[in-house]
């Protein structure tokens, strides 16, 4: 599976993430973790994992 995400979130959150558009990091700035969190197969291990990739980045989710 292509993509920019981390093994370690997981194929189930890398894929359940890509059914709802989110491919890229860029695509989760437009988005909260609380949204993120009521995606299927997005727990809360994989919205920590990106969003430490996203802190590194200098990037954040959207605001709540």
């Amino acid at each position: 599976m292509s993509g920019e995400f981390p093994g370690s979130i997981g194929k189930v959150a890398t894929r359940a993430l890509a059914e709802h558009g989110h491919t890229t990091f860029d695509s989760l700035t437009k988005v909260s973790a609380k949204e993120l969190l009521k995606i299927h197969g997005v727990g809360p291990k994989a919205v920590r994992i990106l969003g430490e990739e996203l802190a590194a980045q200098g990037k954040s989710y959207a605001a709540e």
